[in-house]
């Protein structure tokens, strides 16, 4: 796939690197194609290493995929430059006239605030609410996805009696959807949270569909009756070495971390983590961006109100 991003965005030339095709505008502004429009409001405390992982993880179709940052006017980043926020992120009050085919909003490491404490929840729940007429679909990630279930269903987040962090084994609950079309039976992903929302409350909601799950780490795909709303527990886009970053951070604080489970081989930190999550990653987004983007976006996108009322 094509992403387009700003000629001069970091992860650009890294993405380059490794062979995947980013095209700047000039080059995007020649091809006479509908290109899809993807928002991603970064929640990350190291945003340039999520943009890297998000868009290698869009980075699978054949499709062109145009995208934006939002970072919430309402905090203040500590851990990236201003010069890299203030070149390359808008915020929500920059874009929230305008129509998006996707949107994505990230993990953040705020789980053990409640969501009324977080400085910029009123701005995240305006972004959700926005969402709702603005943008096709919309995934959410790690604490995104925990934030998008209060906010839309009211389910409440638990806290774990410890980190739920390492690469698990999950099991496919329903193969005919195509958002896991592709998928083995059983796959690998990371998580690296604090808490987790009970499947029994999930449950309970007749618009939502468990689509995968842990036996360790619980549920981990859910999706709404329309698709215009699918929530991720864990971190599919996460690169082979996120993990072990947070681990080593967390040791040399010495804040109580234990190894991530199923992640070094032989359990030695030492060694080059196993990647074994980023196949059934890949086909996630790609599945997303195809039969829940551009398959649902008309080509002149106006708003979503025309589409659900088709």
């Amino acid at each position: 796939m094509p992403i387009r991003t700003q000629s001069d965005l970091p992860a650009k030339e890294i993405l380059e690197r490794e062979n995947i095709f980013v095209m700047d505008e000039n080059r995007a502004m020649h091809q006479d194609i509908r290109p899809i429009n993807i928002v991603i409001v970064n929640l990350m405390p190291l945003k340039e290493d999520t943009e890297l992982q998000i868009l290698r993880s869009l980075s699978n179709t054949p499709l062109q995929v145009d995208v934006s940052f939002v970072t919430p006017a309402s905090h203040e980043s500590t851990h990236t430059s201003l010069s890299h926020l203030n070149k390359f992120y808008q915020t929500f009050d920059e874009i929230k006239h305008s129509y998006f085919d996707g949107l994505i909003i990230t993990g953040a490491p705020v789980e053990l605030m409640e969501y009324e404490e977080v400085d910029y929840w009123e701005e995240i729940c305006e972004i959700m609410e926005w969402s709702k007429t603005h943008v096709t679909s919309t995934l959410h990630l790690c604490w995104g996805a925990q934030a998008g279930l209060y906010y839309h269903y009211g389910i409440p987040k638990k806290l774990l009696d410890k980190k739920m962090f390492g690469v698990y084994r999950h099991k496919v609950m329903n193969r005919k959807i195509p958002l896991v079309r592709g998928f083995d039976d059983y796959f690998y992903a990371p998580h690296s949270r604090h808490t987790e929302v009970p499947k029994e409350d999930i449950l309970k909601q007749e618009d939502l569909m468990i689509l995968a799950e842990s036996e360790e780490a619980g549920v981990f795909l859910v999706i709404n009756k329309t698709g215009s709303q699918i929530f991720v527990m864990g971190h599919p886009e996460y690169d082979r070495l996120t993990l072990h970053k947070e681990y080593v951070r967390d040791r040399d604080k010495g804040l109580p971390i234990e190894l991530p489970l199923n992640y070094y081989p032989q359990d030695d930190p030492e060694q080059k983590p196993m990647l074994q999550w980023r196949s059934h990653g890949n086909i996630l987004y790609a599945n997303w961006l195809n039969y829940y983007v551009y398959q649902q976006t008309p080509y002149e996108f106006i708003n979503t109100e025309d589409i659900y009322s088709n």
